[in-house]
């Protein structure tokens, strides 16, 4: 058997394990790799791409789950005939104009929503703990740690959690990932083929395509002012609830006391009942205290909290974490043995340091700050144009919601966006069916600057030909 070659893209946005999956698919599809042919091992495959085995896992079930290996006890994976597909002729797709102008108009003012602010990233410490671990005195960091996160680490995220968060955990509760678009399948596989997932509508992209590969089943859930319609997932017939309470992604609506208790008491109602809470931007509030986590709220260990510090410190760094009630922490160790972390020690130790001397805390209360004054630009900027325009969700996060109240299409508005060189992303994108309502888009301001804001959202509402308020809205 011969290691076979596979291109990974690190930086894509693409998940490791789709990229294996694509490729490998793709070979057998082609016939580069013939019926009968032996893969390489997890490990050897591991090994050759240095990536986790964890990720050859997902992508090899994902093979098999299709059809195109099969694995044979104590010999490995093999190749299976395809020969009853159809061939498929490729289609000659028409590309909507409005994508079409993101490649051909270059782009002067990006309110993408997962932007952030990188002018006051605290570089030279981070370069402190870089430099410090370079050193034969850390040789064991070369090593492979432990398969949940180094302990370090994780008592720092533990000690984090119950301060900012209410979180209560031990550290042993706390599994490291490389993200949780990595985490999330993880979860899926220990929860069962028989779970029923409820997400919300609108919601994120990225969390309806790991559930959409897993071959789950989703049941789309109303998004109102107050957040999900937990009424809703009452009379639906979900066992799982995959919620963005504390900021709600993409709406920026904050889940209510009400209704936070009310969801609890379903998940309580129910041994099979879980809810997975994503505390997407949490981090960030502007106005009143924090609102505490569902997890701290819990009372009979129904939450699975998963978070991530792409928006407190950067996208790149790719460190997220996942905290297990005791029952299914028991049924992720039997189930991933064998699985080695997917997050490099030497990132972890960096970041367990920078944490555990209090540069972590002190880089947060400086960029809520920063934030704070943005958002405050931005909504002042836009309350001169009601009532032509709203807006909502800005109680925190980085991004909030437009509503536009004038006389034209959500495509429209965007072709228009472009046609300047500005970058929204429209509400219908995140939802599950198109809705003909008031065109509303989502608003991120982490990765501009104050007079960037301001020059940015006088130019996309003058293409939009909505003026000023004579008076400025109180």
């Amino acid at each position: 058997m011969d290691m076979i070659f596979i291109e990974l893209q690190k930086t894509s946005d693409i998940p490791l394990y789709q990229q294996i999956y694509n490729q490998i698919r793709q070979d057998i599809i082609d016939g580069k790799f013939p019926v009968g042919m032996k893969l390489p091992s997890k490990r050897q495959l591991e090994d050759f791409l240095n990536v986790s085995q964890t990720t050859i896992e997902l992508a090899y079930d994902q093979l098999a789950a299709e059809g195109f290996i099969a694995a044979e006890p104590r010999k490995g994976y093999f190749v299976q005939a395809i020969e009853e597909l159809a061939y498929v002729q490729p289609m000659k797709l028409e590309i909507p104009a409005a994508v079409q102008k993101i490649k051909e108009e270059p782009i002067l003012y990006d309110f993408s929503a997962g932007a952030i602010d990188t002018d006051h990233f605290p570089f030279s410490d981070w370069r402190k703990y870089a430099r410090d671990i370079i050193d034969s005195s850390h040789s064991h960091l070369l090593l492979l740690g432990d398969p949940h996160g180094d302990l370090e680490l994780r008592r720092e995220i533990a000690r984090y959690l119950y301060h900012s968060r209410g979180v209560d955990c031990t550290p042993g509760q706390i599994i490291v990932g490389s993200g949780t678009e990595q985490l999330l399948p993880l979860i899926i596989r220990i929860l069962g083929e028989e779970a029923r997932y409820a997400i919300e509508d609108p919601g994120y992209l990225m969390t309806r395509h790991v559930f959409s590969e897993s071959h789950r089943q989703t049941i789309p859930i109303a998004v109102d002012q107050e957040g999900m319609e937990v009424k809703a997932l009452q009379r639906s017939n979900a066992t799982i609830a995959y919620v963005t309470p504390s900021h709600q992604f993409p709406t920026g609506t904050v889940l209510t006391a009400a209704r936070r208790t009310a969801l609890l008491n379903w998940a309580a109602s129910n041994p099979d009942f879980f809810i997975i809470e994503d505390d997407y931007d949490s981090e960030f509030r502007y106005r009143g205290r924090p609102i505490p986590s569902l997890q701290g709220m819990d009372k009979g260990e129904n939450v699975i909290y998963l978070s991530t510090f792409t928006k407190s410190l950067m996208p790149s760094m790719r460190i997220a974490y996942m905290v297990l009630p005791p029952l299914l922490l028991e049924m992720y160790r039997q189930a991933f043995i064998p699985y080695s972390s997917s997050v490099p020690r030497i990132d972890q130790h960096i970041l367990a340091r920078f944490m555990a001397d209090g540069k972590f805390s002190r880089h947060l209360n400086r960029m809520r700050k920063i934030y704070r004054r943005k958002m405050q630009v931005l909504t002042e900027v836009l309350k001169l144009y009601e009532p032509f325009i709203s807006f909502s969700g800005d109680e925190a996060g980085m991004h909030i919601l437009l509503h536009v109240h004038i006389e034209s299409t959500e495509e429209e508005l965007l072709e228009k966006a472009l046609s300047v060189g500005i970058k929204v992303r429209g509400l219908d994108t995140y939802r599950t069916v198109p809705s003909l309502s008031t065109p509303s888009f989502l608003i991120g301001f982490g990765g501009l600057s104050e007079e960037e804001i301001t020059t940015g959202i006088d130019t996309l509402l003058q293409v939009w030909n909505i003026k000023k308020a004579t008076t400025p809205s109180l």
